[in-house]
């Protein structure tokens, strides 16, 4: 079974990563770690760039887990890429991170988390990022 961490490149993000790492090693179980965004916009918040990238791979290399880093931006919605990640790769748990929002921030922007959260055929664990 494999563990699935949703992330970020924000402090939300590195909650969900530093989580899916400690219950892949409590239930040595494969860590795949995904940053999916749609693309298209020249400053997208939710896109991991080069350093970052290279950041959280380097972790994963150090963290002695069966690892992996996918990064997807090929024009589909971060909720359609996890769902599909979810139905192929026998996922045991989903990890994300959650930040503090107003009802307003809720209300104009939707939520992503929220979208994933009804969506998916497998349990999900919700991190708050300090």
């Amino acid at each position: 079974m494999t563990i699935l961490v949703a992330y970020v490149p924000r402090p939300e993000g590195q909650a969900a990563l530093d989580k899916g790492i400690e219950m892949a090693k409590r239930s040595q179980e494969r860590l795949v770690v995904v940053n999916a965004s749609p693309g298209g916009m020249q400053e997208d918040p939710s896109k991991a760039d080069v350093q970052d990238v290279e950041r959280v791979e380097a972790l994963l290399a150090g963290s002695g887990l069966d690892a992996e880093f996918k990064q997807y931006v090929r024009g589909q919605s971060t909720v359609s890429e996890i769902e599909a990640l979810v139905d192929s790769l026998q996922v045991s748990l989903l990890i994300l991170g959650l930040r503090k929002r107003t009802a307003v921030g809720k209300l104009i922007l939707g939520s992503v988390a929220q979208d994933i959260l009804l969506s998916v055929s497998c349990p999900v664990l919700a991190v708050k990022a300090n």
